[in-house]
Formats: structure tokens, C-alpha cells, sequence
């Protein structure tokens, strides 16, 4: 039998599937530090021969809720986040990531992404050009103002990592760094445990619907742990500037990927209509 077949997918090379490892791991290696790791997950999964869009998805998933668990545990070891806020606003983002899924059955993700390409350049322009933006935590609110901002902030881009995903990481560590105050180092520990729970509820919706390909899904999951923990133990030794440099790479891939699917999508056959 060869490697296609055990899998469940009979197209599959060893070359691919040695792509597709690398691929996650490096996924893990980005979402530990700042997140954004689906860039090359998802994609690399996607050019898989036979597998479809929602085994896709999901897969990812599988192997992202490892990866993210694994670094959520490393950060609260060596950082100490407060969880008083970062469970209830993983809680809350839990819930938004359903709202957002339900959306995305009858709105195409489409209509929003030239919206998230415009936040974006405005998250690295503010990023690039307030070097002190993250570097020590100066929280803007206390008490439960701090708390009902937090929730709404996990609200929002669980909602959006339901709806659309691609750098939801990416947009917890600048909203707990921009809105809420706190150093990079600090939110990026923050952000792994809300994502662990954002990636946790998408999972809970496919695996009922038998969207999970568990043996390879197991597979990506081994090499995503392994760059979770390197990442997230390089963004401990490092701190909070190697963070913030990371961060805006990121941010600038995201830019790129995002704005060619509004190309593809929105501006390239409005432009084959005229």
C-alpha cells in the first residue's frame, strides 16, 4: 500500500505530503510567535490532489488546535498571562467563531476582504511607524472596562476567524497590543490561548460532518507541535522586539495573500465584464 492509499487519498506523493509537513511545521513556527501560520497551512493543503476545500479546512484545524495548545501551555509556563482575561475572552470567541461560521453559509467571505486588506495596511503603517507601540504593557483600561473590552475584542475576530480566518492570530496580537496596552510578549501569550479556543470550536463543527482526515490530520499536527514549541520558546528568549519584527512580516504576507484573492475575486472579473 502506498502512502496515498493509507492516508485516504490516492493522489498523494511522498513529495507532497514531505511539503505539506513542512508547511505546518513552519505554520506552528509563525502561530507561536505572532500567528498567521494558516497562510501555509491551509494552502499547501489545498494543493493536495483529491482532497476537498472543507477536508481542507478542517485538517488545518485539527492540526492547528494542537499546535496552538502546545503553545498556549509553553507561554503560561514562561510568561504568565493573566488568565482572568484571556479565558473569558477565549469563552467569548469560542462563540463568536460559531456566529461568524453561520455567516459565512449565506455571506461569501468575499464581500469582506478588501474591508481586512485596508484594516491590515492600517495595522502595519501604525505598527512600522510607533516603534514603542507593544514594547512595555501600559493597560488602557481597568476593572471590568478591561474586561468588557477584551470580550468584545475576542467577540469580533472569533466572529471573523469563523467567517473568513486567515491571521487571526495576527489580528489578537495587535488588538491586545493597540486596544487593551499590553507588550507584545504578553499578548502573543494571551492570543494563543484564544485561538487554541477559536480553533477548538470550528473543529467541534466539522468533525460531525466527517470533514476530519484523522491520519493525516495526526501527521500535521506532530510537525505543527514541533514549531509551536520552538516558536513560542524563540519568542521567549527573544522578546518582545524579535515579536514586533515577526509581527509586521506577517502582516505584510497577509496583505499580499488577501489582496490577491480581492483581485481574483472582486476586481479581476469586474475588469473581464467591462
Amino acid at each position: 500500500m502506498d502512502i496515498g492509499e493509507l492516508l485516504g487519498l490516492e493522489q498523494l506523493t511522498w513529495g507532497t505530503l514531505i511539503l505539506v509537513i513542512v508547511a505546518a511545521f513552519a505554520a506552528g513556527w509563525i502561530d507561536a510567535v505572532v500567528g498567521g501560520g494558516g497562510l501555509l497551512q491551509l494552502p499547501a493543503l489545498l494543493l493536495v490532489p483529491g482532497m476537498s476545500p472543507l477536508q481542507a479546512l478542517a485538517t488545518n484545524k485539527l492540526a492547528s488546535v494542537f499546535g496552538t495548545a502546545t503553545s498556549s501551555v509553553t507561554y503560561y509556563r514562561r510568561a504568565k498571562p493573566d488568565i482572568r482575561t484571556a479565558l473569558p475572552m477565549a469563552a467569548i470567541a469560542l462563540a463568536g467563531s460559531f456566529g461568524g461560521a453561520a455567516v459565512a453559509t449565506v455571506l461569501p467571505s468575499a464581500a469582506f476582504k478588501p474591508i481586512i486588506v485596508i484594516a491590515l495596511l492600517a495595522v502595519a503603517i501604525f505598527t512600522a511607524f510607533k516603534p514603542q507601540l507593544g514594547a512595555a504593557t501600559q493597560l488602557r483600561f481597568h476593572g471590568h472596562k478591561h474586561h468588557i473590552m477584551a470580550g468584545a475584542a475576542g467577540l469580533g475576530i472569533g466572529f471573523y476567524d469563523g467567517m473568513i480566518g486567515p491571521g487571526t492570530g495576527t489580528f489578537l496580537v495587535i488588538t491586545l497590543v493597540g486596544l487593551l496596552g499590553y507588550d507584545f510578549l504578553q499578548a502573543s501569550a494571551k492570543a494563543k490561548i484564544v485561538n487554541f479556543a477559536t480553533n477548538a470550536g470550528a473543529l467541534i463543527l466539522f468533525i460531525p460532518h466527517g470533514a476530519v482526515l484523522w491520519l493525516l490530520g495526526g501527521i500535521l499536527a506532530v510537525a505543527n507541535v514541533a514549531g509551536s514549541y520552538l516558536g513560542s520558546r524563540m519568542a521567549l528568549s527573544r522578546g518582545t522586539a524579535f515579536i514586533r519584527v515577526v509581527f509586521l512580516i506577517v502582516v505584510v504576507a497577509l496583505i499580499g495573500k488577501l489582496g490577491v484573492d480581492v483581485w481574483n475575486e472582486n476586481i479581476a472579473p469586474a475588469l473581464a465584464a467591462l
